[in-house]
């Protein structure tokens, strides 16, 4: 059933990217005023990584990346259009201007941002390993000479490949393979974003986070399309408004709260306004 919802969300992106593709700018990006004039928004958001951006069983998209993703939209006065994608892709989707911006947990690196162009921040992350409670893993070394799954694209598979080079990756294109290599025991043990693998092992009894923060602690941006001027600004400053409301703590309330339980301490995510303390 997830599976064939997921393809069904696929299939619905790829006629919308058909439909808005006439209406990009001399550039290849749609402006801020062309996408007004448009009346839509397309977000390439993840759709298989629980809680941040996934689809739920009525087929639609929910998480903390949507929250804020239906939050834009509605300022902007348009309709949201959700484009599934992958970790692989997020460049990708932005230099074929496929999206107008991108919100799937993209974390900011020095080397990225050569590529795109990222806005103020609203979460805080670092990496995190989760393995079955059978073997754990509770430091980086024990990996080594073993099997670390990944997924492709992400800061965990960078990362390792610079610091570790002795842990055999196994690399997957989307969260869901990932996930399932580690279940089926492809795997001694997965990485990602802490937050994510957190969340994971909460709902999956018999796996832990044995290492709950690896790596410098670095910050999920939204980000558009380079030399995207207008709708980056726009953005910004429609994060510095959002945060006078505390709108990433009403969306971690709404999202993330549940999943994490009242004792966690949402601070420890949440940027507001774009301003990480």
């Amino acid at each position: 059933m997830k599976k064939l919802i997921r393809i069904l969300a696929l299939s619905l992106s790829l006629a919308l990217l058909l439909s808005l593709a006439v209406s990009a700018s001399a550039e290849g990006f749609r402006t801020l005023e062309e996408i007004k004039a448009s009346g839509q928004l397309t977000v390439g958001l993840f759709s298989d990584k629980k809680p941040f951006g996934y689809i739920d069983e009525q087929g639609e998209y929910q998480g903390y990346d949507v929250y804020l993703a239906r939050r834009l939209a509605e300022d902007l006065g348009v309709e949201l259009v959700p484009v599934s994608l992958d970790a692989p892709n997020r460049i990708e989707y932005l230099q074929s201007f496929k999206v107008d911006l991108v919100l799937a947990n993209f974390t900011y690196t020095d080397e990225r941002a050569e590529q795109v162009d990222f806005a103020l921040p609203y979460m805080k992350v670092a990496l995190g390993v989760v393995s079955p409670d059978s073997a754990l893993v509770t430091a980086p070394e024990q990996l080594n000479g073993k099997t670390l799954i990944v997924s492709k694209g992400t800061t965990a598979e960078t990362f390792f490949e610079k610091n570790y080079p002795d842990v055999k990756l196994a690399r997957y294109d989307t969260y869901t393979e990932a996930y399932i290599a580690l279940l089926d025991g492809r795997g001694d043990a997965l990485s990602t974003d802490n937050t994510e693998v957190l969340a994971w092992a909460i709902e999956n009894p018999g796996f832990t986070v044995g290492i709950e923060s690896l790596g410098s602690l670095d910050t999920i941006n939204p980000a558009v399309s380079k030399g995207n001027e207008t709708l980056l600004a726009w953005v910004n400053e429609e994060i510095r408004k959002l945060g006078e409301e505390n709108f990433f703590h009403a969306d971690y309330e709404a999202t993330l709260r549940e999943t994490y339980g009242a004792n966690a301490d949402a601070d420890s995510l949440v940027v507001e306004g774009g301003v990480v303390e």
